[in-house]
């Protein structure tokens, strides 16, 4: 049982949405990333796997679960975002056959605390530009060798993901480069065009299943799959599912977000979930859950390592960060929340494999 006093929130916007966030930034049109996604040799579908077993030890009705781990040899939900936002630059600009030179001369700069920097190398490799990453002195150097092996320049600096965005933009704009954030705000919106990519993930998801989902619990760092996925949710069920945002108590900027009714820092420490460790929402994100969701809860490190452990076991290891919305799951049913009983049907989604 958890010790926080306040670890979950009913949404206050839910419906009308927060003033002054438009939720229509983001999109529900998965046509466009599934045509465009053709272009990768490496792109199929991923499985949704029944639970049975980890239903029955949650008295729940059914548990559905989307593993992302081998999505387009990236081991992450990733690879559909910001492959798909350079593949669609690459889109407008090729008129010929030559794909693998149609951004050549281009640079993609960005901050990652992991796979969204894979995927903007991987993306960039395979239309000709170049991937500039940067990283804070957190992420493993291992992951830093993955990067290099996709010709991308890894660059080592901050103490956190914002610190390395900051490094980050202020050389894309002493370079004259392209910022390729997962993240928006004012200044930048290529996570719009990376939430899009992300609609694959949740098309195939709700294409698999044989009856209305009752539950989604969605884990988030700056907001993108959650936004995306509770988006084409309400498109396709309505208000039928319960959305529930999971986000690390060392970094629930979507939390704050919400309370505050604007995006504010929300500070914290280093979580062991590292790819939700985000400590600020994306604008965008943020105005699309702030109408979609239901629920925001927090999760702390001790509850989230000890929750996943259920996974390994039916053969789907994730790390913390991929495992988060299990762990979510599981913690509000222990604490009766949200309307889960034995009819619920859950639906959620493993973002990575056990990588951390």
């Amino acid at each position: 049982m958890t010790t926080e006093a306040d670890f979950y929130i009913a949404n206050p916007w839910r419906g009308a949405g927060m003033p002054g966030f438009d939720p229509s930034g983001v999109s529900v049109n998965v046509d466009a990333p599934l045509a465009l996604l053709k272009l990768c040799p490496a792109a199929k579908v991923t499985p949704l796997v029944a639970c049975p077993a980890l239903a029955k030890s949650l008295d729940i009705a059914d548990l559905h679960i989307k593993d992302e781990s081998q999505r387009m040899n990236l081991g992450s939900f990733k690879a559909l975002g910001a492959a798909y936002a350079i593949a669609k630059q690459a889109a407008a600009k090729q008129h010929g056959d030559d794909w693998a030179h149609a951004l050549s001369g281009e640079v993609f700069v960005t901050s990652s605390a992991g796979n969204h920097g894979l995927s903007v190398a991987a993306g960039a490799k395979l239309f000709g530009a170049k991937a500039v990453i940067y990283l804070s002195v957190h992420v493993p150097e291992d992951f830093a060798n993955r990067l290099r092996d996709y010709g991308a320049e890894v660059v080592i600096a901050g103490n956190s993901y914002e610190e390395s965005m900051d490094a980050a933009i202020a050389r894309a704009k002493t370079e004259g480069w392209q910022i390729m954030s997962d993240t928006t705000w004012p200044e930048c919106y290529t996570g719009v065009d990376i939430m899009e990519g992300y609609l694959v993930m949740a098309s195939e998801a709700f294409d698999a299943m044989e009856q209305t989902p009752t539950h989604i619990f969605l884990q988030a760092g700056v907001g993108g799959l959650a936004a995306a996925v509770a988006a084409l949710a309400r498109d396709r069920y309505g208000d039928a599912p319960h959305i529930t945002v999971v986000e690390p108590d060392e970094a629930p900027a979507l939390q704050a977000a919400i309370k505050a009714g604007k995006v504010v820092p929300s500070g914290g420490d280093v979580s062991i979930m590292g790819r939700l460790d985000c400590k600020e929402a994306s604008e965008v994100a943020l105005a699309g859950l702030a109408a979609h969701a239901d629920a925001f809860m927090t999760l702390n490190d001790a509850d989230c390592k000890r929750l996943i452990a259920d996974l390994s076991a039916e053969g789907l290891a994730a790390s913390p960060s991929g495992g988060a919305g299990y762990a979510g799951l599981k913690l509000a049913r222990d604490e009766a929340l949200f309307g889960l009983d034995d009819q619920s049907r859950v639906l959620l989604f493993l973002s990575e494999g056990a990588i951390d």
